[in-house]
């Protein structure tokens, strides 16, 4: 049955996307093109509300009895409905950053979600006590937001979402956790559906109200099975997204480096690094698939690693994320402090000898 529920809202995905195309050229939910953005006409945005009625009638069919279950339903709702006002309105940051601290407050509050505690690697537990509310709310909003800055090509957020999803999904299998299988699996079949009118040359575009409402969706499966859990296994939902949120915090970098506020735009993002290097959209697309897939993978490698191996890989990978953004530009040109100092030893290195 539940197989079928999967087809089912693959199915309504495709189907409804181009109703929901319609809709947005009639009521005017456009992107229009502007010197910060890649494509180059008018485009149907609002595609994200075909995901989300897909999702909703995998929800409908799939009832699981969990106390958390309704506010997730309902937060959704509310971050659904903010993605589609502003898809229409362009709401102002400050409105859209109330809005999902709410829908997140909601999931917290009433849905009892929340991280209490940390259990430290060498014995010990770190209480969070009166943090333990704001620091959620953090996450999930952080998570909603790093998706939505992502979403500047073709296909990037609907598939980098997808492969998250997937990784959310295999680690739900590893652990038993029923409920963030199937919902995981239920917003996958929904994406990917969009996602055969959002891959380049995309139809219609997934908007913020696709963004974010995958954004708040992903943020909230992370943490469901990752409650009351040790330092080093609270590292895998941050691996599992590790594309939009290093995006994030190379862009929170890159801002107070360059003296910039930090929710100024700006078109230094990953994908736009990517593009100034010479690669095409669909290459620069899929290399980032890639890198997902890599995340992924490591997330998965590392939550069977011992504390020793798991400190030294994740140390391997940090070293990898910074090189890599040195060489593309991520904070700037002139940010370059790991390659200089690389470039310095293999200078002297050369000299002494």
């Amino acid at each position: 049955m539940f197989y079928l529920t999967l087809v089912l809202c693959f199915l309504c995905s495709i189907i409804m996307t181009p109703f929901v195309k319609k809709l947005a050229l009639k009521i005017g939910a456009t992107d229009r093109p502007n010197h910060r953005k890649v494509h180059q006409k008018v485009m149907p945005r609002l595609g994200g509300l075909a995901i989300y009625i897909s999702f909703l009638l995998g929800m409908l069919i799939f009832q699981p009895d969990k106390e958390y279950h309704i506010p997730i339903l309902a937060g959704s709702l509310l971050i659904v409905i903010l993605g589609a006002l502003d898809d229409k309105y362009e709401l102002s940051a400050r409105i859209k950053l109330l809005v999902q601290i709410a829908a997140a407050l909601i999931v917290v509050l009433w849905g009892g979600v929340d991280v209490n505690s940390i259990n430290t690697p060498f014995g010990g537990e770190i209480e969070f006590g009166y943090f333990a509310i704001p620091i959620t709310v953090l996450w999930i909003v952080g998570v909603t937001n790093a998706i939505n800055l992502i979403d500047g090509l073709d296909g990037l957020a609907a598939g980098v979402s997808s492969i998250a999803l997937i990784t959310i999904s295999s680690m739900a299998i590893i652990m038993g956790n029923t409920y963030v299988i199937a919902v995981s699996t239920l917003v996958l079949v929904s994406t990917l559906g969009f996602l055969f009118y959002n891959f380049h040359p995309a139809k219609i575009f997934m908007g913020d109200t696709g963004a974010l409402f995958l954004g708040y969706i992903i943020g909230v499966l992370s943490l469901l099975g990752f409650k009351n859990v040790t330092v080093i296994s609270f590292i895998i939902p941050i691996l599992i997204l590790g594309v939009p949120l290093s995006d994030t915090f190379f862009a929170i970098i890159r801002r107070i480096v360059n003296k910039k506020p930090l929710s100024a735009p700006d078109k230094s993002h990953l994908h736009h690094c990517l593009l100034n290097l010479g690669f095409t959209h669909r290459q620069t697309v899929l290399m980032i698939y890639a890198i997902s897939v890599f995340f992924g993978l490591a997330a998965i490698i590392f939550s069977q690693a011992k504390v020793w191996g798991a400190l030294l890989f994740i140390t391997v990978i940090a070293l990898l994320i910074e090189l890599f953004a040195e060489v593309i530009g991520l904070v700037g040109k002139d940010y370059q402090p790991l390659l200089k100092r690389l470039k310095s030893r293999v200078a002297s290195s050369a000299k002494n000898r």
